[in-house]
Protein backbone atom coordinates (compact mmCIF):
# COMPACT_ATOMS: atom_id res chain seq x y z
CA UNK A 1 0.00 0.00 0.00
CA UNK A 2 2.68 2.92 0.99
CA UNK A 3 4.12 1.84 -2.46
CA UNK A 4 1.07 3.03 -4.14
CA UNK A 5 1.02 6.44 -2.05
CA UNK A 6 4.94 6.39 -3.45
CA UNK A 7 4.14 6.05 -7.21
CA UNK A 8 0.66 8.45 -6.57
CA UNK A 9 -1.52 5.51 -7.73
CA UNK A 10 -3.36 6.09 -5.08
CA UNK A 11 -3.40 8.05 -1.75
CA UNK A 12 -4.40 7.43 2.13
CA UNK A 13 -7.22 8.48 3.88
CA UNK A 14 -7.55 11.09 5.98
CA UNK A 15 -7.17 8.33 9.08
CA UNK A 16 -4.46 6.69 7.56
CA UNK A 17 -2.56 10.13 6.90
CA UNK A 18 -2.90 10.89 10.76
CA UNK A 19 -1.41 7.49 11.47
CA UNK A 20 1.31 7.57 8.87
CA UNK A 21 2.38 11.72 10.85
CA UNK A 22 2.33 9.99 14.57
CA UNK A 23 4.32 7.18 13.30
CA UNK A 24 7.03 9.36 11.88
CA UNK A 25 6.18 12.18 14.57
CA UNK A 26 5.40 14.77 12.06
CA UNK A 27 2.65 16.83 10.90
CA UNK A 28 -0.17 16.06 8.19
CA UNK A 29 0.82 19.46 6.55
CA UNK A 30 4.57 18.73 6.32
CA UNK A 31 3.65 14.85 5.00
CA UNK A 32 1.84 16.41 1.94
CA UNK A 33 4.54 19.39 1.48
CA UNK A 34 2.61 22.48 2.79
CA UNK A 35 3.28 24.73 5.16
CA UNK A 36 6.39 26.96 5.72
CA UNK A 37 8.29 24.14 7.78
CA UNK A 38 7.99 21.75 5.40
CA UNK A 39 10.98 22.20 3.55
CA UNK A 40 13.21 22.21 6.83
CA UNK A 41 15.61 19.25 7.61
CA UNK A 42 14.23 17.07 10.25
CA UNK A 43 17.13 17.21 12.63
CA UNK A 44 16.87 21.28 12.69
CA UNK A 45 13.05 21.23 12.86
CA UNK A 46 13.56 18.27 16.13
CA UNK A 47 16.50 21.30 17.49
CA UNK A 48 14.11 24.17 17.01
CA UNK A 49 11.37 22.02 18.90
CA UNK A 50 13.65 20.89 21.33
CA UNK A 51 14.61 24.84 21.87
CA UNK A 52 10.88 26.21 22.40
CA UNK A 53 10.65 23.08 25.60
CA UNK A 54 13.53 25.01 27.04
CA UNK A 55 13.45 27.78 30.10
CA UNK A 56 13.51 30.83 28.38
CA UNK A 57 16.65 31.85 29.67
CA UNK A 58 18.24 29.08 28.48
CA UNK A 59 16.61 29.58 24.96
CA UNK A 60 17.56 33.63 24.97
CA UNK A 61 21.69 32.30 25.64
CA UNK A 62 21.07 29.81 22.77
CA UNK A 63 19.08 32.76 20.39
CA UNK A 64 22.09 35.17 21.14
CA UNK A 65 24.76 32.75 20.59
CA UNK A 66 22.80 31.41 16.85
CA UNK A 67 22.66 35.31 16.05
CA UNK A 68 26.35 35.97 16.41
CA UNK A 69 27.14 32.76 14.58
CA UNK A 70 25.47 33.77 11.70
CA UNK A 71 26.82 37.57 11.51
CA UNK A 72 30.60 35.96 11.71
CA UNK A 73 29.34 33.54 8.91
CA UNK A 74 27.71 35.78 6.55
CA UNK A 75 31.06 38.53 7.71
CA UNK A 76 33.31 35.59 6.44
CA UNK A 77 31.21 35.46 3.43
CA UNK A 78 31.96 38.76 2.17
Amino acid sequence: MIGNYERNENTPSVDILLKIARVFDASVNYLIGEGELSSYDKDVLKRINDIEHLPEEDKQHIFYLIDNLIKAAKLKAI
